[in-house]
């Protein structure tokens, strides 16, 4: 799995090393091109994940602001609810295609 946005490939992994929660891919640490992603100053906190870290991701010197995320510490609990510890994997939202 890729996630896209234009040409550029922020992220990619196979489809078993990623995690389906509430309908997002999240891709693990390893598979996601970082030097397209800095943090946002972007605060919230699921109410059963835990606090969030949202990202922009810049390609070409465009800024897509709040387009990535993850949770660097989830509750515990929340391990129970997914199935497995999710820690660190990044999500994306809005002008990035999550493509096989």
């Amino acid at each position: 799995m890729k996630a896209v946005l234009g040409e550029t490939i922020i992220a990619e992994a196979p489809e078993e090393d990623l995690i389906r929660i509430e309908g997002n891919w999240y891709f693990p640490p390893a598979g996601v091109a970082g030097q397209y992603l800095s943090e946002s100053p972007t605060p919230y906190t699921c109410p059963w994940k835990g606090e969030c870290q949202y990202y922009t991701v810049t390609v070409d010197g465009q800024p897509y602001p709040d387009r990535a995320w993850s949770y660097p510490h989830p509750y515990p609990t929340a391990f129970d609810r997914v199935g497995k510890d999710f820690s660190g994997y990044v999500a994306f939202w809005k002008d990035v295609q999550v493509v096989e």
